[in-house]
């Protein structure tokens, strides 16, 4: 699986207003390093999967709908991502010639059984106990 540029910058968006506070863009920008053009994208596609909350107006920014005890690393991959997987055979639409009934791809077999292992591991802590570390 590769870590896309564009879920690590989700991880800062979340970082930035992991402490509960409406902040503007620019403010999240300054704070995690992230340029305006690509942060609007990330926010929008955050907001989008109900992640953010977009206050509009003079007075306006973003804030996170939930708090980050309740949500871990996956969480944010799936919003970012249409499947947060280490290989397209792991995805249902894939069709492997080497993957069959009665005689099974045992790479692919390795990859679902890494895969559990880092779904896991991506939903083992919350947010606050990462940022915590």
């Amino acid at each position: 699986m590769f870590i896309s540029r564009e879920c690590d910058y989700a991880i800062r968006v979340v970082r930035a207003l992991a402490d509960g506070e409406k902040k503007t863009a620019d403010e999240i920008c300054r704070q995690e390093n992230i340029s305006n053009q690509f942060a609007y994208k990330i926010m929008k596609k955050l907001e989008k999967k109900k992640l953010l909350r977009v206050y509009r107006g003079v007075h306006g920014g973003y804030a996170l709908t939930m708090s980050v005890d309740d949500l871990c690393l996956y969480d944010v991959f799936v919003a970012m991502e249409d499947h947060v997987v280490l290989t397209a055979c792991l995805t249902g639409n894939f069709d492997c010639p080497m993957n069959r009934g009665d005689k099974p791809c045992s790479v692919h077999q390795e990859f679902e059984r890494i895969q559990q292992v880092l779904t896991f591991a991506m939903k083992e802590k919350t947010l606050r106990e990462i940022l915590a570390e």
